[in-house]
């Protein structure tokens, strides 16, 4: 902050809030040092994965070491951060690459705490720490091709034969797909006439039958493995099924840990616009003078700095009330919902101050800005936490109501 800003009190351009004065000493360490690992390792060639639509599966070990996957889970090898901890490296990871996010996300909060939370002891020892080293790669298999925002409709099925299980379908829009080494891949028992028993399965991807296809020409979240999976006939032992649930509360539970990382990570891209707004708009020059001295100008970068202050305010709140053991799904659809839109509306309007320098890849919002509408989209869509939310105040669900 410079020397005038004291002075007359105003706020840092970056934490307008003092938004740090919310952090103990070992929260800011951890996201200091996360923010300094994306601004070297991830930073500087971001852009080229982006544009050559890949990204480099060798990161998984850095991303271990780092001690980044599965960070709030309790053992096993992991770090057992608490929820805030492991929001603020989300953060700091999406404000490098949704990809990178997603990556530490699915590893973690969908292929991790499955294991974590409804594995036998055996299974938590023969995976979580490889998977927390990123020795093992993971990918969750709960989305299908007929089947997004109602998982409940799933048609994969596993079939009881003898001490195996027999498991057939397809999943479909899963990250780190075709990299995985194993695929936790839920499933509806074919021999429950109700449909109701739902079992998650531990699938090595070596596993007879299974196949990964990626999904080819995206044009969001490029830094990152999307892929089609597929399951003809796939043998499995009866250990490979997790044993702690059978119902759909298994994979929306872990779907609940995802969004809650998305709701910190989303204002990573938002603060990455809403800086490189600010630091354009103090360079670029037109009329012989900065845009950054322009009233329309000067209104947006507000706009754009409040909006990140608030959605970092509402995500801490969040994390306090999860690490107190008090928070609600609802809750955690409340941040979802808002600091995903507020941060892709933020996107938008750096590109406008960037003008035609906005749709290049020399500057990071184009980017974030095609990654925010995946994020809007994916671990619920925008319209299925709006009705989440009109569920808890109403006390009504609408999800099955008829058209009026």
């Amino acid at each position: 902050m410079s020397t005038q800003q004291k002075q007359f009190g105003t706020g840092d351009p970056h934490d307008f809030l003092d938004l740090d004065r919310l952090l103990d000493d070992e929260e800011r360490l951890g996201r200091d040092t996360v923010r300094r690992f994306v601004a070297d390792r991830i930073v500087p060639d971001v852009a080229t994965w982006f544009e050559e639509g890949a990204f480099p599966v060798e990161m998984a070990k850095e991303f271990g070491a780092m001690g980044l996957l599965g960070m709030h889970l309790e053992g096993y090898g992991c770090s057992g951060v608490s929820a805030v901890a492991y929001g603020l490296a989300c953060t700091e990871l999406e404000a490098g690459d949704s990809g990178a996010r997603s990556f530490v996300s699915v590893q973690g909060s969908l292929a991790m705490f499955p294991i974590w939370a409804f594995g036998s002891e055996e299974q938590k020892q023969q995976w979580l720490p490889a998977m927390a080293a990123g020795e093992v790669i993971g990918c969750f298999g709960l989305t299908e091709p007929d089947s997004g925002s109602d998982p409940g409709s799933m048609r994969t099925t596993a079939r009881r034969d003898g001490d195996d299980w027999i498991v057939n379908g397809a999943k479909m829009w899963i990250t780190n797909g075709s990299v995985a080494n194993l695929a936790v891949v839920w499933a509806r028992d074919a021999g429950d006439e109700t449909g109701r028993t739902i079992h998650g399965f531990l699938v090595p991807t070596d596993t007879p039958g299974f196949e990964a296809h990626d999904i080819p020409r995206k044009l969001s979240l490029r830094a990152s493995v999307t892929s089609e999976l597929v399951l003809t006939d796939v043998r499995l032992p009866d250990s490979a099924r997790l044993p702690g649930v059978s119902t759909m509360r298994g994979p929306l539970s872990c779907l609940n840990e995802a969004r809650f990382g998305i709701l910190f990570g989303a204002m990573g891209a938002a603060r990455a616009c809403y800086e490189a707004a600010l630091d354009y708009a103090g360079a670029r020059t037109q009329f012989g003078t900065p845009i950054a001295a322009f009233q329309l100008t000067q209104r947006k970068l507000v706009e754009m700095m409040v909006r990140v202050n608030r959605g970092m305010l509402l995500a801490l709140h969040l994390g306090r009330l999860k690490d107190a053991g008090q928070l609600s799904s609802a809750q955690v659809s409340f941040g979802k919902l808002d600091n995903v839109r507020e941060a892709l509306w933020v996107a938008r309007e750096a590109r406008g101050v960037l003008g035609a320098n906005g749709i290049t890849l020399e500057y990071p919002v184009i980017r974030h800005m095609n990654n925010l509408e995946s994020v809007f989209t994916y671990e619920g869509t925008n319209e299925i936490h709006t009705l989440v939310l009109g569920q808890a105040i109403t006390g009504i669900n609408s999800f099955n109501a008829p058209a009026s």
